[in-house]
């Protein structure tokens, strides 16, 4: 084959197949993998072009146009007004370096949340030099043929050449049904998005098998062209982030009516100049507006998304994160999941000659045993099959098919139609009780004992069954019947060893598990069973008794706390679940892999699909994808939700637990009518806010799990981020007596230096370098609280023996930064002159050592009283 540029204008997909195949240069055993790179190179790599224009100019803009930031703006203008420029730039350096920390945590979040694709590369089955082969989708080019199967996304438009499949066009056309594309049906005329022999890029198949030759890829498909036209989706706030932003819009305007309440108190009450009044009133303003809440916020959820993806779990939006943490119910499959499908044939009862079971099991299966691809169930029926006596190759078997009627979930069967030398032979596998239902001279009472006996051992079942016809049956109904029972098929699919701890951590954590399956009912119970799931009592609800259910029958089931097994189940079982669960008030996490397992991975709270063993379909539909398809890793998964979620009221707290010492100096100072003097300047608020606050606020963030995050129950639903034990804790127990550990300092250095009530501070007088050094106490008073903050919000519940003191490093570090930072403000002349500091007396300073000590350990034997009252579950 010669190299060439081949693009879809260079043929017409509805023109004869022959002259298709001439215009792309291929065949339909496909393409050479020596062509196939050179038109690689030439054509490029099948993917959607996204616009490489720089946007971080305008993201850099809206973080210094964000309504806080615009609040300081103002604040800034009116201290240039006032005419105290040294406050004015201060504020501005404060919107500027927020703004730049900010935009930082932003990049950051979205490289976190870009380089997620690259767990799931994604891939395509494709014929090249006549064997059929996986290729990532990028390399897929014009010319390829491509094997297209239930619940594969279609990667390229393409034209079918052999066999028929339904797609779900809805990507492109809206259309919620799917519809069917076959080879068979050549259209010529109307649009080409209507041609009924033609597959295009982003669709999804949901049912049949089929083989197309690429006519187009990348920004040359339907879907590139509307991509093209298209400007990307922006990133949806997720509950926590609005929750959040409501709170800081409310601190703002507590910060807002301070400022504004104080200047009329500093002018009547206090008799200051109102140039004073003004600046302090912007003091009030500044310390209270929680410039870095929403950025760090997004920096929690973003290191959330990475831990979760080096464990396995792929989030596919950073707001997945704060759900999982409060997930209360988890349906889960068994199959893959629970267990490590990983089947193996243990016992084999055949009616009649064994040889024949083994025969009809492996023609009816798409497995290639020798080159171990395909199911894992019909992987061991092959190798039992083999071990029989059958020919278990994959083309001789392909050879012989005449037609196929796959796996359909609501009938638990599929079926081949195979010719066997001069006959015609319909050979059906599937779930016990269907097959029955469809044969003829079985004695069902002898077959529901065997089948009984296998059950209970937790093997799972397959009955197979054919039928001698005498021409190939157009529909399903025609061939699935007056079957011949040829036996019983059992196989185990042995628990996963990891999943009965994970199952236990649900139970501590006070989340429900429901299983929802297809196996028989008592091989879902003992499977359950040995994980620890089901007990003796454990309800089995089959689909045919949930079908009879009416909806008001199924809430009353679900309403209580107990674990229940839906066995026999269809995936539209897993929708109806889903609903009832969630309009109780339960945030569900819901498992799945197959195609019809889309709609209810999107109706759940937490869509979970399988990355091994699961279709693209589904993968698509869900929020979640396990990449080890293991049970235990949803739920590290909610541990790691729970986690962000206390970590970030454990940034919140220690950023208001600041606000009362920073806010009762005004106030004493406004209520004392200016006796008492100001313990605290604006710029020194500012240097706290600024410098010594951030580092740390940051490394709780990062905090690990405490002790007991997995022993106490879900949040509910409506439960804030922010309540009443926050808010006491912080603006109470740490704020309170932060205040006056730092009121204590100020009076200590100012009496120690003579001063009296109502003693003149200002410039000029003898007071005013001892006043200086009072302040400069108020300023590392409110610092060596926060140390003692910053180790106290490192739990919620537990001590923090139990913890480490020494286990958050970034936290140490953050301390490091800030003492050092203090003491270069308190030391250094051009930062004394700056911000107004002067060294306090050593004897002083020695005293600010302890309060640190003070202030956890008031915390501290707050929450063990809580913890001996059991008072902290919620």
């Amino acid at each position: 084959m010669t190299t060439s540029t081949v693009t879809a204008q260079e043929s017409d997909p509805r023109e004869p197949l022959e002259r298709l195949y001439r215009d792309l240069r291929t065949r339909p055993a496909g393409l050479s993998g020596r062509e196939a790179a050179r038109r690689l190179v030439a054509n490029g790599p099948n993917e959607l072009n996204r616009q490489r224009h720089r946007d971080w100019p305008r993201q850099l803009l809206r973080q210094f146009t964000h309504p806080l930031a615009l609040l300081l703006w103002l604040a800034a203008g009116f201290a240039f007004l006032a005419g105290t420029a040294v406050l004015g730039l201060a504020i501005v350096a404060v919107v500027v370096l927020n703004a730049a920390l900010a935009f930082v945590q932003e990049q950051q979040a979205e490289k976190a949340v870009e380089a997620l694709a690259a767990y799931l590369p994604a891939h395509a089955s494709v014929v090249r030099d006549g064997v059929r082969t996986s290729v990532p989708v990028r390399e897929l080019v014009p010319g390829d043929v491509l094997v297209v199967e239930e619940g594969d996304r279609v990667p390229a438009d393409a034209r079918l050449i052999e066999g028929g499949v339904e797609v779900d066009l809805s990507t492109l056309n809206g259309e919620s049904l799917p519809a069917f594309r076959s080879a068979d049906l050549t259209d010529v005329d109307g649009p080409l998005l209507d041609a009924r022999d033609l597959l295009f890029s982003g669709t999804s198949c949901t049912g049949g098998e089929g083989r197309a030759v690429v006519f187009a890829t990348g920004m040359r498909t339907e879907l590139g062209r509307i991509a093209a036209l298209s400007q990307r989706v922006g990133r949806d706030e997720s509950p926590l982030e609005r929750q959040v932003k409501r709170v800081a819009w409310l601190i703002a305007a507590v910060a807002v009516g301070a400022g504004a309440a104080f200047l009329p108190i500093g002018v009547f009450v206090a008799g200051l100049p109102l140039a004073d009044s003004f600046n302090f009133a912007i003091g009030l303003l500044v310390a209270n507006v929680p410039e870095g809440l929403l950025p760090t916020i997004t920096l929690a959820l973003a290191v959330g998304v990475r831990a979760l993806a080096r464990g396995g779990a792929v989030v596919k939006r950073l707001s997945a994160v704060e759900t999982l943490g409060s997930t209360t119910v988890i349906c889960t499959d068994k199959t893959g999941t629970l267990t490590q499908n990983r089947m193996r044939v243990t016992d084999v009862w055949p009616v009649g000659d064994p040889l024949a079971l083994a025969r009809s099991t492996a023609a009816c299966t798409n497995a290639d045993l020798d080159a171990g691809t395909g199911d894992p169930t019909e992987l061991a029926l092959l190798h039992a099959a083999r071990a029989a006596g059958a020919d278990v190759d994959a083309g001789r078997r392909d050879g012989a098919r005449l037609r196929q009627f796959h796996f359909d979930p609501a009938l638990r069967m599929m079926s081949t139609v195979d010719r066997e030398g001069d006959r015609i032979v319909v050979n059906v596998k599937g779930a016990p009780e269907e097959v029955l239902a469809r044969t003829i001279g079985a004695d069902r009472e002898e077959i529901d004992r065997v089948v009984s006996g296998f059950a209970r051992r937790g093997l799972r079942l397959l009955a197979v069954a054919r039928r001698v016809c005498d021409t190939v049956p157009e529909r399903r109904e025609d061939a699935e019947r007056d079957l011949e029972l040829l036996g019983v098929v059992a196989m185990f699919d042995p628990p996963r060893p990891e999943v009965a701890d994970a199952v236990a951590r649900c139970h501590t954590a006070g989340i429900r598990l429901i299983v929802v399956t297809g196996d028989h009912g008592l091989t879902a119970r003992e499977i359950a069973r040995q994980v620890g799931i089901a007990r003796d009592d454990t309800r089995v609800i089959t689909g045919a008794e949930l079908e009879e259910m009416t909806e008001a029958q199924l809430d009353d089931l679900l309403r209580g706390d107990e674990e229940l097994i839906f066995a026999r189940s269809s995936p539209e079982v897993k929708l109806r679940v889903a609903d009832a669960l969630r309009a109780q008030g339960n945030v569900v996490a819901m498992t799945g892999d197959g195609v019809n397992d889309a709609p209810a991975l999107r109706r759940a709270d937490i869509g979970v699909a399988m990355g091994l063993a699961g279709t693209d379909v589904a993968r698509e539909a869900s929020t979640m994808v396990l990449t080890d398809d293991n049970f235990a890793t949803v739920v590290t998964a909610v541990q790691a939700g729970r986690r962000v979620y206390d970590n970030v009221r454990k940034f919140i707290l220690y950023i208001f637990a600041h606000a009362t010492p920073e806010v009762v100096p005004f106030l004493l100072f406004a209520l004392s009518g200016g006796a008492i003097p100001l313990p605290l300047t604006v710029l020194q608020i500012l240097a706290i806010d600024l410098g010594t606050e951030t580092l740390p606020a940051l490394a709780l963030g990062r905090e690990p799990a405490e002790p007991g995050i997995m022993d106490r129950p879900p949040r509910r639903r409506g439960d804030g981020v922010i309540d009443r034990r926050v808010l006491w804790r912080a603006w109470g127990l740490l704020g309170g007596v932060s205040a006056v550990l730092v009121l204590g300092g100020f009076f200590l250095t100012l009496l120690a230096g003579g001063w009296h009530p109502g003693d003149p501070v200002g410039a000029g007088t003898p007071l005013h370098p001892v006043w200086v050094q009072a302040t400069t106490m108020s300023f590392l008073g409110i610092v060596a609280c926060q140390i003692g903050t910053a180790f106290a919000s490192r739990t919620q519940y537990a001590s923090l023996r139990s913890i480490g003191v020494f286990s958050n490093r970034l936290l140490l570090w953050g301390i490091v930064f800030e003492v050092v930072f203090a003491a270069a403000v308190v030391t250094l002349p051009p930062l004394q002159e700056v911000f107004g500091t002067a060294v306090p007396p050593a004897a002083h300073l020695a005293v600010l050592a302890a309060f640190p000590l003070i202030v956890w350990g008031a915390d501290e034997l707050w929450r063990a009283a809580a913890r001996k009252q059991k008072t902290f579950g919620r």
